[in-house]
């Protein structure tokens, strides 16, 4: 028999009554479409009426017929008016969450050996049907980071979920962040990680990845100092680094730099700001064995520096450049900076201490640039410096950070490696 196309969802007629529905959300047909596709979120600016309802509190989104597209929970303030849990109306409750965290858990066990990867990420928040919820293991301890008000505001969820987490993992300890910020756009709500169950993990906890370790601080309120999502692009950092040497910028706490150096780079430079970051480099470096004085520290200002190591001739063979998001020019040391706006600078001040024939390793971890913006960017860069970048390989999510295709944002991380020629 030949194919025949899926049967389609009959149109309601013109003139029918559309169905109503109590704590419902009305959106346009073509928002509808992309929830019906995974898409998670629902912006304030799609809903069809103002919303005074709690953060937390259930509500269904319809489309102009009042046919369900999905349940979720309301965010309260800020650009997205709610998350979808779910595209049935299927309670969300305990059980959705434990089900959740169990599925997410066994997907990883599936693909990964978590008995060798300490650190990891176990739940990958709308991916895996948890929406704001993030869950990074660090060694036996586990750090929940909540980036919607709405679970905060929804005590029996957040139980449920703390309490998957022990039955399914038996972490030491669980650190929660809550990374949520107001509609003002003020600085997170809370200072630091607070310890909700469990022992209380060392000031700096040891973790290993591949061969190498690295000390951490699961009480931080924004970052431990290894983010576990640019694994793939460290590697490919240390595949490429053998007798080069190597530049690396906005270098944090040196997990680039650490690789860089087990990959048998010459000589290691790395530029950061923050004399504590350098400091917590050279820890880093001590904890995997090696020398904590073999690579150079740099504080300063990136754009500075690089343009004092244009101006005295100083050229490296690979610069790797994983900048913030956005940095004030406090936290910088001069001018601010976005990654939306300054990329292609940065990308040409990076080329220009860079040997003919060198690498270029850049990254770009916000969804706010896309891959196209990501690209568009180095390209502007090359030609603001006169030079031809050729893309020679590329790294993105590890397996441990699943993304429905529905869901763009999901697949934030950027990473390419360039020859110059």
């Amino acid at each position: 028999m030949p194919p025949t196309d899926p049967p389609r969802r009959p149109r309601r007629r013109p003139d029918a009554a559309p169905i109503v529905r109590r704590n419902t959300v009305r959106v346009p047909f073509d928002v509808a479409r992309h929830l019906r596709a995974g898409h998670p979120w629902v912006y304030r600016e799609a809903v069809g009426r103002p919303l005074r309802d709690a953060p937390g509190v259930t509500l269904d989104v319809v489309d102009p017929d009042g046919e369900l597209c999905g349940r979720g929970l309301y965010e309260g303030e800020g650009a997205i008016a709610l998350r979808l849990w779910t595209r049935d109306d299927r309670p969300i409750d305990g059980a959705l969450v434990a089900a959740r965290v169990k599925a997410a858990v066994a997907l990883r066990r599936r693909f990964l050996d978590l008995d060798a990867l300490q650190h990891v990420r176990l739940v990958n928040g709308e991916s895996d049907g948890l929406p704001g919820v993030a869950v990074e293991r660090y060694a036996d301890y586990l750090v929940v980071q909540l980036f919607s008000p709405s679970l905060t505001e929804a005590p029996a969820l957040r139980a449920a979920l703390l309490d998957a987490l022990e039955a399914e993992l038996a972490p030491r300890g669980i650190y929660e962040q809550r990374r949520h910020r107001s509609l003002g756009g003020e600085a997170p709500r809370q200072a630091g990680a607070e310890l909700v169950r469990g022992a209380p993990a060392p000031v700096e906890l040891e973790v290993r990845e591949d061969d190498l370790r690295f000390l951490v601080d699961v009480t931080a309120p924004l970052s431990t100092g290894l983010f576990a999502d640019l694994r793939l692009g460290r590697r490919c950092v240390r595949a490429y680094a053998r007798d080069r040497r190597v530049l690396n910028l906005f270098s944090y706490t040196g997990a680039i730099s650490v690789y860089a150096h087990a990959g048998g780079a010459a000589h290691v430079t790395a530029i950061d700001v923050a004399a504590k970051a350098h400091a917590r480099a050279r820890r880093n470096f001590a904890a995997s064995g090696f020398d904590p004085e073999t690579p150079e520290h740099v504080v300063g200002d990136t754009f500075k520096v690089l343009a004092r190591f244009a101006e005295r001739r100083t050229r490296f063979d690979l610069v790797a450049l994983d900048p913030p998001a956005f940095a004030s020019a406090a936290a910088r040391g001069g001018k601010p900076w976005s990654a939306v706006k300054d990329y292609a600078e940065l990308v040409a001040a990076a080329l220009g201490v860079l040997e003919p024939g060198g690498l270029l390793a850049a990254a770009s971890s916000t969804h706010k640039v896309s891959a196209d913006e990501f690209d568009a960017a180095l390209a502007d860069g090359a030609a603001q410096a006169r030079a031809t970048l050729k893309i020679i390989d590329r790294a993105g999510l590890p397996p441990d950070f699943p993304v429905v295709p529905g869901f763009p944002e999901g697949n934030y991380l950027k990473f390419a490696l360039g020859v110059r020629s």
